[in-house]
């Protein structure tokens, strides 16, 4: 019993934390703009963060080290400091894209000034931060963040054409430069580096061993799988709602109206609450993964399961995170913008995460008999290959489509 209530524990916060703002953004617009013809990236982004998920946890596990330190130590300082310069800039990013989307969600709830609902945002988040244990943080923004569920709902309630929603899951080439930039956005916001880093962090945070593997397969594959759902509501309510009138959701406050639709101002609530908690899990999330992989490389003291002064560097890490990214936001730059940089700028740098990992968990005189079998050698390097095809064209894709808005 005590083995079911963690892994119900870690689908619920692998549920508020998986639909972060990149998910949000990108799903809603996919839906918008194609109806239900990009489903199938789902799928595809998913079962490649399950199969990552799933070998960062196994090397923390088995290792008693988080991945971004076995890189350091097992790939050289060289290849680490490449892979922690673009990790600290995609995390600094996107933290502040989560911020301000947390204050936009807030704004929508309260009609307040939005420069004073930013600083709100960085406050709350940091008091949390602060002084809640780990798996107390995890807790709070998975529960409420499982409001976003009302998604799942409104997309069975608005009785979509479910002939075509299943043929949205049959991939086809791309017929549009447009088109092959949201199959990229929606893959990618799956795959965000800060994710693998945070769970292999977490997993070290919690004690794992290697009596804990069943659960760390376990927390991946429903985990991620469930939030994959959540992705996959937000497509099809978008295509229900935003299709046809040719809506463009460029603000998040659109997104909400997708569950408005279906249930009235209960829906909208809900949705908006979902929001605010999912996006401020990530943002949690971000800062967190920052703190870590800066700490792992430095060799400083790091952790919420130590207190704050005795692994001072670390907390002094997380909490400058949160103010570059309070600036950051109070410029004025548009959350949503940002989020798509963000993301796209994630998929560029994915290969330096995710190569090193691999080489890791497949190294049987590192992993002994927990490294990679034969299933998950064919999946990390056929994932490899769909990574290092998307990271090389995120970029001039994104350049041809002015960001998706062409």
């Amino acid at each position: 019993m005590k083995k079911l209530f963690q892994i119900a524990l870690g689908i619920i916060a692998a549920i508020g934390g998986f639909v972060d703002i990149g998910e949000l953004v990108f799903d809603t617009q996919a839906g918008a703009d194609f109806r239900f013809q990009l489903l199938w990236a789902v799928p595809v982004g998913v079962l490649g963060i399950v199969v990552f998920a799933e070998m960062t946890g196994r090397v923390a596990a088995v290792s008693g080290r988080p991945v971004f330190d076995v890189v350091r130590m097992r790939m050289g300082l060289n290849v680490g400091l490449i892979t922690l310069a673009a990790s600290l800039l995609i995390n600094l990013i996107t933290l502040a894209a989560e911020v301000g989307g947390a204050a936009i969600v807030l704004q929508l709830l309260f009609d307040l000034n939005v420069s004073t609902l930013i600083l709100l945002s960085v406050v709350c988040l940091v008091l949390v931060v602060y002084f809640v244990p780990f798996g107390g943080i995890e807790r709070i923004f998975g529960y409420l963040g499982c409001a976003l569920l009302v998604y799942v709902a409104a997309a069975v309630h608005l009785k979509p054409n479910w002939h075509e929603v299943g043929q949205g899951f049959v991939p086809h080439l791309p017929s549009s430069a447009l088109y092959a930039y949201f199959v990229i956005g929606v893959i990618g916001a799956a795959l965000v580096p800060y994710e693998v880093y945070f769970y292999s962090s977490g997993a070290i945070e919690d004690r794992w061993g290697t009596a804990d593997l069943n659960l760390n397969r376990a927390n991946a594959a429903l985990g991620f799988g469930l939030g994959g759902i959540l992705s996959i509501a937000l497509i099809v309510v978008a295509g229900e709602v935003f299709f046809d009138p040719h809506i463009q959701p460029g603000y998040l406050g659109t997104t909400a109206l997708g569950a408005q639709q279906a249930f009235g101002e209960a829906g909208l609530v809900l949705a908006l609450v979902g929001m605010l908690f999912a996006v401020g899990g990530a943002a949690v999330e971000c800062a967190f993964s920052g703190a870590y992989t800066l700490a792992q490389f430095a060799g400083w003291e790091w952790g919420k399961y130590r207190r704050p002064r005795d692994a001072s560097r670390f907390t002094m890490a997380w909490l400058i995170f949160f103010a570059l990214a309070f600036v950051i936001v109070e410029t004025g730059v548009d959350p949503v913008l940002l989020t798509e940089y963000a993301v796209i700028l994630s998929v560029v740098a994915l290969p330096l995460t995710y190569l090193p990992l691999l080489l890791i968990a497949r190294d049987r005189t590192f992993m002994g008999d927990h490294a990679n079998g034969i299933l998950g050698n064919v999946l990390g390097w056929l994932y490899f290959v769909i990574i290092l095809g998307v990271s090389l064209a995120a970029i001039p894709l994104m350049l041809i489509t002015n960001g998706g808005s062409v």
